[in-house]
This record gives structure tokens, C-alpha cells and sequence, in this order.
């Protein structure tokens, strides 16, 4: 079961948007989305924890809801045709879950925690309200997840990693 922080108005994200300024890899939505707009998304995210191994994504579930990593890692896998699994690592400063919230389809991926993990969670209700409330945030959030998509989507090693 996931731990979950007390509510405020607007949640404390400087231990994320610091997550995603040290992230330097591909996988950083830090490059589309300012730190004053991650704060403006704060009031639409849910903090939460989860623990080393348990699951945050179930390959096949039909939730659409994108997470963000503060701390801890994730590793992404799932079973192909050929009963191989395949991983990816993704850190802090990083998202996971995109696929599904753009698609509308089952997850094609299980992610499971790593090591210990504080996340925020963006639920597709949350979305809409932040579409009608902050449109310029919620635009510079759909142009980074998708950034991401196309950069998973070009390389290899992480297209699974889109889930």
C-alpha cells in the first residue's frame, strides 16, 4: 500500500523540481517545464511513497495516471512473445506512465520500485483541471511528456520504458 503525505493546497515540489535540475539524462522533463510552472502544478499532484519492490505499474492495467520521481528509482519491464523480459532504470527527475496517459491503453509495462521512492502523481481528473485552469502549464506538461515519448521512442534500449 502506498504511503501517502498530508494534503496542503499546494504540496511542497522543491524536492522534485531539484530532482530534475540534477537530472542529466534523457529522460528529464526539466528541459520543457520551468521551475515557477512546477509550481504552478503543484496544487494538481499527490505526493506519495511506495516501497522497495513494490509495484507502481501493472503491465496490463488500464490506469492512465503519470508519475514523477523525486527519490529512489524504478525498473520498467514486461514479458515479450518470446518470454524474454526486458529493463530499463529510471531515476529521480524522471517520469514514468506516459504511454498510457496519452493513449488510452492497457499498460504495456510492470514498474516496480527499486529502492524506497517518493513520487507524485497526476491523475487524468487532476489533468483536466489543470487544462482549465492553467492552460499554458498544462501545454508546457503535454509538450514535455511528450518530448519524452519521442526520446524513449528513438532509442532502443528505453522504447520500453514507455508505458
Amino acid at each position: 500500500m502506498s504511503a501517502y503525505f498530508p494534503s496542503a493546497n499546494k504540496p511542497d515540489v522543491k524536492g522534485l523540481i531539484q530532482a530534475l535540475a540534477q537530472n542529466t539524462s534523457d529522460d528529464t522533463l526539466s528541459r520543457a517545464i520551468t521551475p515557477p510552472q512546477w509550481e504552478a502544478l503543484a496544487p494538481y499532484l499527490q505526493p506519495f511513497a511506495i516501497a522497495e519492490s513494490q509495484a507502481l505499474i501493472t503491465q496490463g492495467s488500464q490506469d492512465r495516471t503519470v508519475y514523477f520521481i523525486e527519490t529512489g528509482s524504478l525498473s520498467v519491464h514486461y514479458e515479450d512473445d518470446a518470454g524474454r523480459v526486458r529493463l530499463a532504470i529510471l531515476g529521480a527527475g524522471s517520469g514514468v506512465g506516459e504511454g498510457g496517459f496519452f493513449s488510452h491503453l492497457p499498460r504495456s509495462a510492470t514498474v516496480q520500485a527499486v529502492s524506497a521512492c517518493k513520487l507524485w502523481r497526476l491523475t487524468p481528473m487532476k489533468f483536466a483541471e489543470l487544462s482549465n485552469r492553467q492552460p499554458v502549464v498544462a501545454l508546457a506538461l503535454v509538450m514535455g511528456l511528450g518530448g519524452l515519448v519521442a526520446r524513449r521512442m528513438t532509442d532502443q534500449r528505453k522504447r520500453i520504458a514507455v508505458t
